[in-house]
């Protein structure tokens, strides 16, 4: 924060809490309980930063992942140029 990169940053319930949902070819969706893909580790939470480049992006990361004493993901937001009213 005192940086000014910080955005936005939230905690997530754990994943035994999430609920799955997956359209169908019938144009329905299955709501599963449990998370999207079973796997050891799941997101905890995230922080959206705005960081000049990949470089500076990954800096915070290991900044993020001692401090956090947990593994982090670092990655740039999708960018579309699909304009909706």
């Amino acid at each position: 924060m005192a940086a000014g990169v910080r955005i936005f940053a939230g905690g997530l319930t754990p994943a035994r809490n999430a609920k799955s949902l997956r359209a169908q070819p019938s144009g329905n969706v299955l709501i599963t309980d449990g998370p999207y893909v079973e796997t050891k580790e799941h997101i905890g939470g995230f922080w959206i930063l705005e960081a000049a480049d990949l470089d500076e992006a990954l800096a915070w990361g290991r900044k993020a992942a001692i401090a956090c004493r947990a593994p982090v993901e670092v990655r740039a937001f999708f960018r579309s140029n699909i304009v909706t009213g």
